[in-house]
């Protein structure tokens, strides 16, 4: 029998990967001269785990006309930045659940410079969330039970 052990209750796991240059910048122009490397990763470049966390806060709040996130997003707490693409967040269960499910329906958006790869709960492990696009009930069960 597995034992899981709970590292911190009611907190959750976003693991980020960065947004290579051609996906910050958009296609290039060809009138323009090309930026220096340095100054495109200086404008995705977050120092902190807590600059990270503050982004993923600041991007989400503009979806003011859904109260129950922006609610949950200012209930949650920075917990931790681990190998600088795993954001960890703590809050109550009903505000984490609001985040999950606006993963599942691909309305939360990542931190500036990020791609948010999956959300996980906190255990021994971390065990990812899918995320996909709204659809029938009965095509999402399908596809998770088969």
């Amino acid at each position: 029998m597995e034992k899981f052990l709970h590292i911190t209750p009611h907190s959750l796991a976003l693991v980020l990967s960065r947004v290579c240059r051609e996906d910050a910048e958009g296609p290039p122009s060809p009138s323009s001269s090309p930026p220096a490397p340095a100054e495109v990763w200086e404008k995705l470049e977050h120092h902190t785990g807590y600059e990270v966390f503050a982004s993923f806060k600041a991007v989400n709040m503009q979806h003011f006309w859904n109260k129950a996130l922006t609610e949950a997003l200012s209930e949650i707490f920075f917990l931790g930045w681990i190998d600088e693409h795993v954001l960890l967040i703590q809050s109550q269960e009903v505000h984490l659940e609001v985040l999950r499910n606006t993963w599942t329906r691909r309305t939360l958006k990542p931190p500036q410079g990020f791609h948010i790869k999956c959300i996980g709960h906190l255990l021994s492990h971390v065990c990812c969330v899918p995320s996909m696009a709204c659809g029938k009930l009965q095509t999402g069960l399908h596809v998770v039970l088969f």
